[in-house]
């Protein structure tokens, strides 16, 4: 038996005469994790929807070998039919539907045309046992937590008897406890013989499990690196980005000001519960200039904090104050925080970011059209001139600025994103998961313009879910657990070890 499950061979794709794939070529192991990683846009996803039949054969040139034999997927069924199975960054899940009718979704458990429910149950059971997922089949996905609804995608694929699993950034919505579970499922998996293909700008992790990396770079195979004690983190982005990266948080020596935003006694209760509280007795300060994180495990409420400021976008019966310069706003819609001077950039830049049909061009100027605008009509030229500038100064790599912002990479429509909201002239500019889902280069441009704003005497408040990030770019750090702020650290206090013990000590006392 041959010693490769898998051999693509000069690989060539492209998307309007534009080519996202030009000879790549791939060799993976049989039972071993093999890490593909490089920069958004370098083309990892789409080679991996090549191999799965996504983009079925004839739209692109060369050729896949898998287990000796040559492949020609019509579609994704023709892959799943021999073993292999991808699980895309973005959940495939019916969220109407229970966890069990997921996991055998197109590929039902039926006896002569009629579903059999019982059987469905019990063997997505089994499945669930095997992965250690502690939940009632019959739950509804989309009452269920994300970590719990990734692990529902991989016993949809072990339900198709799995040989090659490809995980197209599996932990980029997990928190840390849930990543690790993952990560050590794949192992798990390894051992009985699965091998898998790990999509992940998270290089900690492919440094854990990867038994080999290969490195994308512009739609090109760069090289193929061996796991092994000498490879450093350095080493591999380097090959990702080729160049050194410097220092991967750029420094700053802002000056910062005086208080200019406080929120007071912030209460917030669920959209659908209104009985249920979700934020409580919320206090905190930024200063002009200051970068203020907030910390938490998922569930913290973090994310519905931001949003209930941001002109109560989330939640009902929102008490509290929100003071500018101690002057009380009143912040009851979105125009009203705009008008404000208030922004918030969202973690899911997808579905509540972007237009993904529209261009970079319509994207950036939503925020403003007052600006380009008189008389309610919108200077065309004026609309130009913006969206060239910010393509320029935040560096987005489109083809042009009338590009649609579905066609770009993922760090590339997060620039778009924050070019709009820039665009807006906030005062108070909150980052929710700003770096969620890129690679490390675009991760340091944006670093770099979270900088710059503060320099310019901008309040920034960012929400993350990878610690180090905050304490490397934040001047002082909220602790967040279950709705209410049980920790504020700064200076040498803001350490790793510490923002767990506030989460740690406030759990105690809650039991």
């Amino acid at each position: 038996m041959s010693e490769l499950i898998l051999k693509m061979e000069n690989i060539t794709k492209e998307f309007y005469g534009i080519k996202a794939l030009e000879n790549v070529n791939l060799e993976v192991k049989r039972g071993e994790i093999h890490a593909l990683v490089g920069e958004n846009g370098a083309g990892k996803s789409t080679l991996m929807n090549v191999l799965s039949g996504v983009y079925p054969y004839g739209t692109y040139t060369g050729n896949i070998l898998y287990e000796g034999k040559e492949c020609k997927f019509a579609n994704i069924r023709d892959s799943e039919k021999i073993g292999i199975v991808i699980i895309h960054q973005e959940l495939t899940l019916s969220p109407h539907l229970s966890a069990a009718e997921n996991v055998f979704l197109g590929n039902e458990q039926a006896k002569k045309g009629v579903i059999d429910w019982e059987k469905t149950i019990i063997e997505a059971k089994k499945l669930f046992d095997k992965i250690g997922l502690d939940e009632n089949p019959e739950a509804i996905v989309n009452t269920l937590g994300v970590g719990k609804q990734q692990l529902i995608e991989i016993a949809k694929a072990l339900s198709k008897n799995v040989k090659l699993l490809i995980l197209d950034e599996p932990t980029a919505a997990l928190n840390e406890d849930d990543s690790e579970k993952l990560l050590n499922l794949l192992l798990e998996f390894q051992k009985a013989g699965i091998t898998s293909i790990l999509i992940s700008h998270k290089l900690q992790e492919v440094s854990k499990v990867a038994d080999r990396i290969t490195i994308l770079r512009d739609g090109s195979t760069i090289e193929t690196l061996e796991n092994d004690e000498t490879l450093s983190e350095d080493r591999i982005i380097k090959g990702m980005v080729g160049r050194d990266i410097g220092d991967y948080y750029p420094r700053r020596e802002n000056e910062i000001g005086d208080i200019f935003f406080e929120i007071k006694d912030w209460n917030v209760c669920d959209s659908l519960d209104e009985s249920k509280k979700i934020i409580k007795d919320v206090n905190i300060n930024i200063r002009r200039g200051e970068v203020v994180g907030i910390s938490g495990l998922m569930g913290a409420g973090r994310t519905e904090f931001a949003m209930s400021v941001f002109g109560q976008s989330f939640g009902k019966k929102t008490s509290g104050k929100i003071l500018k310069e101690n002057k009380e706003l009143e912040l009851k819609s979105v125009s009203q925080a705009i008008e404000n001077g208030i922004a918030y950039v969202t973690e899911d830049r997808k579905n509540y970011g972007l237009i993904l049909i529209d261009s970079v061009k319509n994207n950036i100027s939503l925020s403003n059209y007052d600006k380009i605008s008189k008389n309610s009509i919108i200077n065309n030229n004026e609309e130009i001139k913006v969206a060239e500038k910010y393509r320029s100064n935040f560096n987005i790599r489109s083809r042009d600025i009338l590009q649609n912002t579905e066609d770009l990479s993922g760090g590339n429509q997060q620039k778009v994103v924050l070019s709009r909201w820039i665009f807006s002239g906030p005062d108070l500019l909150i980052l929710d998961e700003p770096t969620r889902g890129i690679d490390v280069g675009a991760k340091r441009e944006i670093y770099t313009i979270i900088n710059e704003l503060a320099a310019e005497g901008k309040s920034i408040l960012m929400i993350s879910s990878e610690l180090p990030e905050l304490l490397e770019m934040c001047d002082r750090i909220y602790v967040m657990n279950n709705g209410r702020i049980v920790g504020e650290l700064s200076g040498e206090e803001a350490t790793g070890e510490n923002v767990m013990k506030c989460i740690m000590m406030d759990s105690k006392g809650a039991k």
